[in-house]
């Protein structure tokens, strides 16, 4: 059975200690930490700038026995200050994460290597890897596009984090993922999304961060893309759903969650 990791962004609403309680008592055995906003220089995230609710999310996860998949997210653009994820990279290992998840947006590639190349340097200075997120809508926007790009940047602590939205909306094949050498995925995350969508920008992006839906209730064909992946990868939930949030509470929502990723397991 794969292992299930809680995203953030599936539970929004709840403080990180209170996302690692649900998350165990959902069978979760990791979360996700949201400690960067993409650029370093942004405004940080509570994890990254409370010394005391860090201390009460380690306290957490001791007790709880959960622990931190990924640490999100680094964007790499043209003009990012590299150094300045520094504190970000700390962080995410003094949390304990084994990732730290990566996005880039620059036309020029040879560049967007040569950078994602240096973050994996202070990445694996403390002790991280970094996985690559291709996104429907940036430079780098397919699985084939991510793995050319990470070949490219050849750093051994570099991998592909493979979000199954971004994966349909580029078009992606189980055929394409399976072309990928299988040692470059170390998780993916997994959700739904309804089969017929407009592709313009703003919508993609509203559908990403607002509207995703739970496994087998939209029309991805996560069981392809299941298959062509290594077996056992953890799987992270990434599943905002904004509007059912209104009538719903989060542990609910993550125990459909993890219900119907269940039986997706199931089915295979």
């Amino acid at each position: 059975m794969n292992p299930l990791s809680l995203s953030h962004y599936t539970v929004p609403e709840l403080s990180p200690p209170d996302m690692v309680t649900v998350a165990a008592e959902a069978g979760c055995a990791h979360v996700g930490l949201r400690l960067l906003g993409g650029q370093p220089d942004g405004e940080p995230m509570p994890l990254l700038a409370d010394p005391a609710l860090r201390r009460a999310m380690k306290q957490r996860m001791a007790d709880s026995g959960v622990t931190a998949l990924d640490a999100n997210t680094a964007r790499v653009l043209p003009h990012t200050d590299l150094d300045a994820f520094c504190p970000f990279l700390e962080v995410a290992a003094e949390l304990g994460a084994r990732h730290v998840l990566a996005t880039g947006d620059d036309p020029d590639e040879g560049r967007l290597a040569a950078r994602l190349g240096r973050l994996c340097d202070d990445a694996a200075g403390f002790g991280l890897t970094v996985q690559f997120e291709f996104v429907s809508w940036m430079s780098i926007a397919s699985v084939t596009d991510a793995a050319r790009l990470v070949m490219r940047a050849d750093r051994p602590n570099l991998g592909i984090a493979l979000d199954a939205l971004h994966y349909d909306r580029s078009g992606g094949t189980p055929a394409e993922v399976a072309a990928v050498p299988p040692g470059l995925f170390a998780y993916m995350h997994l959700c739904d999304a309804p089969r017929g969508y407009a592709n313009d920008r703003d919508s993609l992006l509203h559908t990403a961060v607002k509207e995703r839906l739970f496994p087998g209730e939209g029309g991805i064909d996560l069981a392809g893309l299941l298959r062509a992946l290594p077996p056992g990868l953890p799987l992270a939930l990434e599943i905002p759903t904004a509007t059912l949030a209104r009538t719903m509470d989060a542990p609910a929502r993550v125990a459909r969650a993890v219900a119907a990723t269940r039986r997706l397991l199931a089915s295979l």
